[in-house]
């Protein structure tokens, strides 16, 4: 287990939360009104939810291991009500240090564990090295092959929203976009009217390009707006930067977002 939980034991609700939001390093993204309601918590309980561990060849060649766990944590508040916040704890980051990250809601630590780099065996986004058994595959990848899946039509499926304070996702979809043509205030402005929501991994793919490793994955974030109508904005995750961290870039169309990872493949 990558954090001794033993603790909550005999630890308050509120020194429980003030660690677990104090080591996050996204706990800004976490909506206000949640954590509001979290100042009345009362009780608090904390269980493993999943964990995933593998074996990997990291850049400079020399095995290591990676690790993944989400815990549930759960808050009885004041008022009778409760709160559960999912809590993604890996080692996927630079020189393998331990990592944590705060999610008000199941599906979003999910998407969260799906873009971190492949494993081995793990299939999706996974964790940072080259797993040893497809070090041959890695090399033989590259742009060619990446532009061809991004050519690759995308399968329609029929939508199913949740109404899940779907404003603030937006809000916060949109705050964590990097580039410099993320969409503007006329969005922003259109999106305060989102009733729901649904998110949909488009493309995901792990490239060796020049003898980098590179992960690039594309999310539809498909909105039902209080008219009727409906917007996806498109949001792109990768690792083709310098220092090999994680990036969000946020754009209006898909084809712009392909453009951007193609462009983005190309810098390496």
């Amino acid at each position: 287990m990558s954090d001794p939980y033993d603790r909550e034991t005999t630890e308050t609700a509120e020194e429980q939360l003030r660690r677990v939001l104090g080591r996050a390093l996204n706990s800004f993204e976490l909506p206000d009104g949640l954590v509001v309601r979290l100042d009345s918590a009362l009780a608090h309980a904390t269980s493993l939810h999943s964990s995933h561990h593998s074996r990997v060849r990291t850049g400079a060649g020399t095995p290591g291991r990676i690790s993944r766990e989400t815990f549930r944590h759960s808050y009885l508040l004041s008022d009778g009500s409760s709160v559960v916040l999912w809590e993604l704890v890996h080692t996927d980051g630079p020189g393998g240090r331990r990592q944590h990250e705060l999610y008000a809601a199941e599906e979003e630590v999910r998407l969260a564990a799906s873009r971190l780099r492949r494993t081995g065996g793990a299939g999706g986004a996974g964790d940072a090295g080259t797993p040893f058994a497809d070090e041959q595959e890695a090399d033989e990848t590259g742009l060619e092959l990446l532009g061809t899946l991004l050519a690759s039509p995308a399968t329609d499926t029929p939508r199913m929203y949740v109404p899940d304070n779907s404003s603030d996702h937006a809000r916060r979809l949109l705050r964590r976009a990097e580039n410099e043509d993320r969409p503007g205030d006329g969005i922003r402005l259109l999106l305060r009217n989102a009733l729901a929501h649904q998110i949909t991994q488009a493309f995901g793919r792990q490239c060796r390009i020049d003898g980098r490793e590179a992960g690039f994955t594309l999310y539809e974030h498909g909105f039902l707006l209080l008219d009727g109508s409906e917007i996806s904005l498109w949001e792109v995750e990768h690792t083709a930067t310098p220092d090999g961290r994680h990036m969000c870039e946020v754009y209006e169309s898909e084809d712009a977002a392909h453009r951007a990872m193609e462009r983005r493949a190309r810098v390496l």
